[in-house]
């Protein structure tokens, strides 16, 4: 069975940095693409970032310069290394990633940052 888990949400004050990371696990395939998103309650789900690979990467604006999206050489584990953090990046942040068979998601890890 495909599972994807993040790891790295938690605590931390404006300015602070975090670092997320999430795996694909249950597959020999590596994705052809991983992504994160961010949820507030409420609120849709919304794009943060996504690699294919390092010359393809893509970002929202509202996080262009301060978050850096990578994988690691297998391609089956993606980073989202988050600075300059502010409160309004308080959410809960998802990892897709994007197999042949379709897209699978984690269970999301919870970012607050407090001001």
């Amino acid at each position: 069975q495909v599972q994807v888990m993040e790891s790295g949400g938690g605590l931390m004050q404006a300015g602070g940095s975090l670092r997320l990371s999430c795996k694909v696990s249950g597959t020999n395939l590596s994705p052809r693409s991983m992504s994160w998103y961010r949820q507030i309650p409420g609120n849709q789900r919304e794009h943060v970032a996504s690699i294919i690979s390092i010359g393809n990467i893509r970002y929202a604006d509202s996080v262009k310069g301060r978050f850096m999206i990578s994988r690691d050489k297998l391609g089956n584990t993606v980073f989202l290394q988050m600075n300059s953090l502010r409160p309004e990046d308080t959410a809960v942040y998802y990892c897709k990633a994007d197999l042949v068979w379709g897209d699978v998601w984690g269970q999301g890890t919870q970012v607050t940052v407090s001001s």
